[in-house]
């Protein structure tokens, strides 16, 4: 029982280390190759205890650990802003951190633990169960308890990634699959050329790997050919665009000696880059919409209208005892707003029988109303546009909610919450995503960073750098039609998922391999 003990222990030390070193994967780096190795690693650790006929327990905890290295790494910007931002004391961020981690690795948890106890004999049954249990447990994670897609193994393979085809047809689960299954095929690679059991002699080992090497190939080069494929078409003249970066500070923002000076560079920032959109960032102007001077929001539109364009701004927006998360515009098409309906817990808004909790921080309008699931696109500078507020942009079945009427894709957010951590670059690389699966651009405008445009495949035309004060001015085009996860999202992933666990778990499907 010790040997086993201190077995078990050194595989979740081993699946520790693979999900932090899968971060590299994941924005600013983007080495993607290293999540095929970060899953093939696990896999190889899961196969094991399946081998051994071990307990979905121990598969859990290892998996579990896997999770935790993952979150602990790739997340620990929600400690910054709990504990700096936030002003909550450190220990309690902390903790709070921890436990969140904790909470989202349970997810991972869960596919190992049926992992052992689905598993039949053969690398190849293995190989599909491993990839389709692992899309399910990130497609649930993407949804319980209100969501958090974030890390998704599917988002580290966006450009220059071949994976990449997949995400218009199959969206990032799709991506998340493919991924993993060539993760289990690369270990099964490497394990056939380190040994011979599965040969009978050395001088046959040089082709043991030859059907999981084809796989691998097959796959890759499928996503390959998929990146070639447009799916959508340009529409309506060239549009000109800016996106102004104010870079204020996250614990200067709501000061009030600070409000005039906010106004003023958001202003100024307009009036140098003139364009036919221009977007300012989420809670660009910190204060209620009726807070703001008349004669200001007249000039911003009189700016617009110089253009025969139009501008939209992050602000809150007040009706009777409720306040929106909303974008407004001013210009050509007329005043319209969008209201943000994906919250984010505890910074948006407060989950019951967590009010004690909040009182420790210090989060400015931490108690918004959900705007209604369902909004047309706003008609802006001769496109249809849908607009999304920061973490929106992580769940791409709500994005499609507004295509294929949309022709072009807008996000505002304020990230200096998270300060010069990973979470401004990963969540471009989400952008990068969304872009690819709906065939759309994207324009990101922020507060401190990443402002940018996104091609529509995937790729990032420009980028502002992060914590810098300016304007990204750029031409963009908007694009009509729909890609095929527009029009079905996540369904065909999750059901081919199912499928392949289906079809991995049943023992007389598969002949014994070795």
């Amino acid at each position: 029982m010790t040997v086993l003990s201190n077995a078990l222990r050194w595989h979740c030390l081993g699946a520790l280390l693979l999900g932090a070193a899968g971060v590299l994967a994941f924005a600013p780096l983007g080495w993607f190759p290293v999540n095929w190795l970060s899953l093939g690693g696990l896999f190889g650790l899961l196969s094991a205890e399946a081998a051994g006929a071990r307990s979905s327990r121990r598969a859990a905890l290892i998996a579990g650990a896997y999770g935790c290295g993952l979150f602990l790494t790739g997340v620990s910007w929600v400690y910054v802003s709990l504990s700096v931002f936030g002003g909550m004391p450190v220990w309690l961020a902390g903790v709070a951190t921890v436990l969140f981690c904790a909470v989202l690795a349970l997810f991972s948890a869960l596919g190992g633990a049926l992992f052992v106890r689905l598993s039949a004999p053969g690398w190849f049954p293995r190989a599909l169960l491993f990839a389709g249990l692992w899309t399910l447990a990130e497609w649930t994670r993407t949804w319980a308890f209100t969501g958090f897609p974030w890390l998704a193994a599917g988002y580290s393979q966006t450009p220059p990634s071949p994976l990449a085809g997949y995400a218009p047809l199959l969206g990032l689960h799709g991506v998340t699959l493919a991924s993993a299954l060539i993760g289990a095929l690369i270990l099964e690679v490497v394990r056939r050329w380190l040994s011979s059991e599965s040969c009978g002699t050395r001088s046959l080992l040089r082709w043991c790997p030859a059907l999981p090497l084809l796989a691998t190939a097959v796959v890759l080069a499928a996503g390959g050919l998929l990146r070639e494929v447009r799916w959508t078409q340009p529409t309506g003249e060239p549009l000109s665009v800016a996106l102004l970066q104010g870079n204020v500070a996250q614990e200067m923002k709501w000061r009030p000696e600070r409000f005039v000076d906010s106004l003023r560079t958001y202003y100024r920032l307009a009036l140098e880059n003139p364009a036919q959109l221009t977007v300012l960032p989420e809670t660009a102007l910190p204060a209620f919409l009726e807070q703001i001077p008349g004669e200001y929001l007249d000039a911003l539109r009189q700016l617009a209208l110089r253009q025969q364009g139009d501008l939209l701004l992050g602000i809150a927006i007040a009706d009777g005892r409720q306040y929106f998360n909303a974008a407004l515009s001013l210009g050509a098409s007329g005043q319209q707003h969008y209201s943000k309906s994906h919250l984010v817990p505890f910074g948006e808004f407060v989950p019951p029988g967590f009010a004690w909790f909040m009182a420790k921080a210090n989060i400015p309008m931490s108690d918004f109303t959900a705007g209604a699931r369902a909004q047309a696109p706003l008609r802006l500078g001769g496109q249809y546009v849908a607009v999304n507020i920061c973490y929106e942009d992580a769940f791409g079945e709500e994005i499609i909610g507004a295509l294929p009427a949309a022709t072009l894709l807008v996000n505002i957010s304020n990230v200096a919450w998270f300060g010069d951590s990973l979470a401004p670059a990963q969540h471009l690389q989400i952008a990068q995503m969304r872009a690819l699966e709906t065939g759309r651009m994207m324009l990101r405008a922020t507060n401190t960073g990443m402002t940018a445009i996104v091609d529509v495949d995937g790729h990032v035309q420009s980028v502002l750098p992060p914590f810098t004060r300016g304007a990204l001015v750029g031409e963009v085009r908007g694009y009509s039609g729909a890609t095929p996860y527009v029009r079905w999202g996540n369904w065909p992933a999750v059901v081919l998922a199912l499928l392949l666990i289906a079809l991995a778990s049943d023992r007389k499907a598969f002949p014994r391999q070795a």
